[in-house]
């Protein structure tokens, strides 16, 4: 059951040490796995390694995170003349198509697993228990609400969206907002979190929210449908479920006069107004290279939180709302401008 399979072989030779710098999430531990040599060290069989890279779904986010994965992957073979193989992984958002990937990978002996996405990550944690296979999943905003730590098997990269920032964007480009659409599916692990960080800053604020939901396409396009005339602007985290009809509901929402404030750049060059958060490539560079270091030593730190503060926002739907983005130049990192693409 897979799809778009890649696979790439690169030079062979034993490696040197990695020389990375990955700080373990505040508060987090580390743990090793089992050495049977007893060096401390995990020697890459045959001089080098084998690694499949799991997607949750076919999804702009995932996409990037999986391309910059398989490019710092060869990046780093060059570098430390290793022989990496790779491949590439689709579940369709499923989990029995997840389980099945899980089960063959298994079955081919790959020295690691690179999940991407939190359905993706609990599935092939739950495949590799018995053999121990490394888990290095990739862009799971909330770790410990997903059951994914405190596994001596498994690390990864967060993605934990910066809520209360994305908020004081909206509210800085319009101070008068009353009322704020909530809008999530309630089958997304990583949502939860965040809307209840969203009603608890809003309430501080005092700002009214209202809450809208959906699972699949046609509910989601309903939900915000329902919302006009109600809500000033929207707020949705890094959902996948309403990231795969942002191109849907974007113009909706344009046209009404409503900014949608996203939980990632996905859903902003889809159309969605602007967001404040991770830079995929760079979550998936720190992906790889944690994978690398875990092949290389053994030792797994809790997870890694890659930082987002880089603001994006999209020209095209700025133009249709008429809002002036300009005030979000001190508000993060950088601003990056983007138009809305049917990737």
């Amino acid at each position: 059951m897979k799809k778009n399979t890649m696979k790439k072989l690169l030079a062979a030779s034993l490696s040197l040490s990695l020389a990375l710098s990955l700080a373990a999430c505040s508060g987090g531990s580390s743990s090793s796995a089992q050495d049977p040599a007893g060096s401390g060290e995990a020697a890459p069989a045959d001089g080098g390694y084998k690694i499949a890279v799991v997607r949750q779904l076919d999804h702009a986010s995932m996409n990037e995170i999986r391309d910059a994965i398989f490019a710092e992957l060869d990046a780093k073979a060059a570098e430390l003349s290793l022989t990496i193989s790779y491949e590439d992984f689709n579940g369709n958002n499923d989990t029995s198509t997840l389980s099945q990937i899980g089960a063959q990978i298994l079955a081919d002996q790959y020295d690691a697993i690179i999940p991407i996405g939190t359905l993706a990550a609990q599935q092939m944690v739950s495949v590799a228990e018995e053999s121990q296979t490394p888990v290095i999943y990739g862009t799971v905003s909330y770790p410990e609400v997903a059951n994914l730590t405190g596994i001596d098997y498994v690390t990864g990269t967060s993605d934990a969206l910066n809520v209360e920032l994305l908020l004081d964007m909206m509210l800085a480009a319009d101070p008068d907002i009353q009322t704020v659409g909530l809008l999530y599916s309630t089958s997304e692990v990583n949502s939860a979190p965040a809307i209840e960080e969203a009603k608890a800053y809003l309430d501080e604020k005092g700002v009214s929210y209202l809450e809208k939901t959906g699972t699949t396409s046609d509910e989601i396009i309903a939900a915000v449908n329902s919302m006009l005339g109600q809500v000033d602007a929207v707020f949705t985290p890094t959902d996948n479920a309403v990231q795969a009809t942002e191109l849907a509901i974007a113009p909706i929402l344009a046209e009404a006069g409503i900014p949608h404030y996203a939980g990632a750049d996905s859903f902003v060059r889809n159309g969605a107004f602007a967001t404040c958060g991770v830079n995929y490539t760079n979550l998936g560079t720190q992906t790889a290279d944690l994978a690398l270091e875990v092949l290389q030593t053994g030792e797994f730190p809790e997870y890694v939180t890659v930082s987002g503060d880089i603001i994006t926002v999209n020209t095209d739907t700025a133009s249709t709302l008429g809002l002036d983005y300009s005030l979000f130049q001190d508000m993060g990192s950088q601003v990056v401008e983007v138009q809305t693409t049917q990737d």
